[in-house]
Formats: C-alpha cells, structure tokens, sequence
C-alpha cells in the first residue's frame, strides 16, 4: 500500500510539474487559463481566483491544464459567450508564443530532473563507471579469449558499430545480438587497455551467458560541494536524456530490421514495482527514480507524435514556416488516434508488465 501511494505522489508531481510549465507560460504569453485541475474529472471542489477555476478533481493520478482557444471552434463559442477577447485565445497566438507554451512543460520536467541530480550530488550519489569480471568460466569463449578476473568491459565493436560498455545491459545485450559472430572487446587491465575477440555462444549451457563470464556493476560515489553541484547536476542530467533519446531512437530502427528491441517498457505496475524497490534504499533512492523519469518524460513529451507535446509542435512548425495553419480537422482526428495509440500501448505493457511479475 505504501508502495502504491509512494508511486501515486511521484506520478502527480511529475504531471504536475510538466503542467505547470503550460500554465506558467500562458500566463505570461497572455492566454486565458480557463482551469487547472489537479487529477481528473469528475470535479470534487473547485475555486476560481481571479479568471482561472483551480479544481481538486476525483482521479488523483496527474493534472491537466484547459487553455482558451486550444481547439479552432472554442473561439467563437466562448468570446460571444463570455467575452473572451480573440487574442487571448492559444490558436491566435503568434507561432513563437505557442512554441514556448507547448515546449514548457518538457522543460520544467528537466528542470526538476536537473534540481533533484544536483541534490543528490551535494550528499553523493552512485553512478556507474563501467563492467568488471566477476569470474570466468571454464571451457567459455570468455576464457578463449584470454578474459581474466578484475578486467574491465570498455567497449565492444561488432563490424562498423561499437558501443561503450557503462552498465552490465549494455554487455549483455550486445553479446546476445552479436551472438555467434566475431566481436572485437577493448578492456582494461591493471589501469592498460588491450583489445581481445571473442565468439558469443548461441545457445550457451544452462546457467551460463553467451561470453561464459560473471560480470558486476562497478560505480562510484560522486560527490561535489553546493555551488559546483548544479554545474555537474546539468552535464548528468543531459548526458542522461541523452541516452534515453538515443535508446529510444533505436527502437525504430530495430523494428524495420526485424530485431528485438533492446530497450525494456515498462508500464506503470512495472514503475511501481521499481519505486517499491527504491523505497527500500530511502529517501535519495526515490528522489533518483524521480529524477529519471522526469527527463523520461520530458523525452517521451517531445517526440513529433500526434496527442503529445511534440505532436503538437509540429503543427505549429508547420504555421511558422509556410504562415497558414493546418487543417482544423487533420489535426483533431491525427490527435485522437495518437491518444488511442497510446492508450493502446499502454494497455499492452501493462499486460506485459503482469505476465512478467505475476506469470
């Protein structure tokens, strides 16, 4: 129970955050805010302050923002009916206005992933540095190759593609898809790199992996004081959305070339189910979930898909560079797919997620 409502809090003050970033820069680009609610209707009280209705609604999972004029029709409708001056409604705002307002809410999610990663580096935080050898197993291609204990994994290059090995995912996922093939492996040994090859197994014997060796995370505390924190704070939290924008532009890409992807999903029973875990560690394990998937989804957000931020930003690019907007309808039913879609997606991993935990 204290799981759920531990996964309950982070969920809505992720949302809440990104809609925030809306509603902040609405204000300011001077659009009516009609109403911004936390969690979703039904409404249970609702109290308006100045033009804008603050609502506590029934479903306290996230929040939302209502902006005047974001569909084409609510313009005319709600400026006779209210007397809403045109200009304050989104859709007859300037191009650049509407990129800030539809933008914002990606950057207040890494804002916070930047604040809470600068934190935790002010009392320490774990980062990995690499994958070491544990152990090689007899008669493996681990041992062939002249694998010792204490070595460690730097990168491994199959043909044109070579990827830097950081955490143990990265050399087993590897070794799988080049599983059978010839990969060349730089490692480090006694503070020297040396490369090595080395044939990844197929079909290894039960209880060993496809290089035949047992490898461990290595890491390393990094620590810095409060006024170095944020500097190092924003090159963390870059390089990390860095690498959950290069994961996920590889999904595609496997896709068209028919291989499994080597990205895992996880819904949100398997979110809960990794916050339940943190919980364990205390309180800055949290606040490192937290801050992962806050850049997680200022990531997702932007992604040029219909219903999303990005989606949106596309019809707005698309004003911006020829001057006319787009098909009123066009983007109406395009944003009702992409909502299906996703809610199509997350009915599947969520599936997924029950199958893998409880079989």
């Amino acid at each position: 129970m204290l799981t759920v409502l531990t996964f309950i809090i982070i969920l809505v003050v992720l949302v809440l955050i990104h809609e925030f970033g809306h509603y902040f820069a609405a204000k300011k680009t001077g659009v009516y805010v009609e109403e911004f609610g936390f969690g979703f209707p039904p409404r249970v009280i609702g109290k308006k302050i100045g033009e804008t209705l603050y609502s506590i609604n029934l479903l306290p999972i996230g929040g939302f923002v209502k902006l005047f004029g974001e569909e084409y029709h609510e313009t005319k409708e709600k400026v006779d009916d209210k007397k809403i001056p045109k200009e304050r409604a989104f859709v007859n705002k300037k191009p650049w206005q509407k990129t800030i307002i539809i933008t914002a809410g990606v950057v207040m999610n890494f804002l916070l992933g930047w604040v809470l990663i600068s934190y935790l580096l002010t009392t320490g935080i774990p980062s990995p540095t690499g994958v070491g050898v544990e152990e090689v197993q007899s008669n493996s291609p681990a041992m062939e190759a002249g694998l010792q204990k204490g070595d460690r994994f730097v990168t491994i290059k199959h043909e044109d593609t070579q990827n830097d090995i950081i955490l143990t995912g990265d050399l087993i996922n590897n070794a799988n898809r080049f599983a059978g093939d010839k990969v060349e492996i730089t490692i480090e040994r006694k503070g020297k790199q040396q490369t090595l090859f080395i044939v990844p197994r197929k079909d290894p014997p039960k209880g060993q992996g496809s290089m035949g060796v047992v490898i461990t995370q290595l890491v390393e505390t990094k620590q810095y004081p409060w006024y170095t924190a944020p500097y190092y704070g924003l090159i963390e939290a870059a390089s990390m959305t860095k690498m959950i924008t290069v994961e996920l532009l590889k999904i595609p890409a496997s896709f068209l070339s028919k291989s499994a992807p080597q990205v895992e999903f996880s819904g949100p029973i398997g979110i809960a189910k990794v916050v339940g875990e943190a919980r364990q560690y205390g309180i800055n394990a949290l606040l490192q979930i937290t801050a992962l998937l806050s850049l997680n989804l200022a990531v997702i957000n932007i992604l040029p898909f219909p219903a999303l931020d990005g989606g949106r930003l596309v019809f707005v690019i698309y004003e911006w560079i020829t001057g006319r907007r787009s098909n009123q309808n066009l983007e109406k039913y395009l944003n009702l797919i992409g909502i299906i879609i996703l809610l199509g997606l997350s009915l599947v991993i969520t599936i997924f997620d029950i199958q893998k935990f409880w079989g």
